[in-house]
């Protein structure tokens, strides 16, 4: 999606579906089991550090199996483009390029409207207010 980079979601004024532009719908499928291939040890170091920081960011809920095998492929070119001697300004900006269809910064992911959030806290969790609801009925203070 080319243009500049949207709003966050919590910065408008009302929710984009309210404002009268192009709502798309969105076709649904069914996520499948993803094995995440191991790091290849012979990458170069700033290869490494994309691969693992991807393995741990929570764009990562949404990655399946090809697009796993896409980063794979990525971090290996971009080891080969960082070990090279010979740095080709092309090739750079390809492999920058690329990195975009994994949503791997902020702007990439606002673009497709994908935010990611700070989990909230549950200050007592479900099961424990069900438990303590259910002694205070049968009169038991714990």
């Amino acid at each position: 999606m080319p243009g500049p980079v949207p709003n966050r979601e919590d910065d408008l004024a009302r929710p984009r579906e309210r404002k009268g532009g192009d709502v798309q719908a969105v076709t649904r499928g069914e996520l499948r089991p993803v094995v995440v291939p191991r790091a290849d040890a012979n990458w170069h170091p700033i290869a490494r550090m994309l691969w693992d920081s991807l393995k741990k960011s929570g764009q990562a809920d949404f990655y399946q199996q090809s697009d796993w095998a896409f980063a794979f492929s990525l971090c290996e070119d971009l080891s080969v483009y960082k070990k090279s001697g010979k740095r080709s300004g092309q090739m750079l900006q390809t492999i920058y390029s690329a990195m975009t269809n994994l949503l791997v910064t902020e702007a990439d992911r606002r673009r497709v409207r994908i935010e990611l959030h700070e989990a909230e806290e549950e200050e007592t969790p479900a099961s424990v207010a069900v438990m303590d609801d259910y002694r205070r009925g049968l009169g038991i203070v714990g």
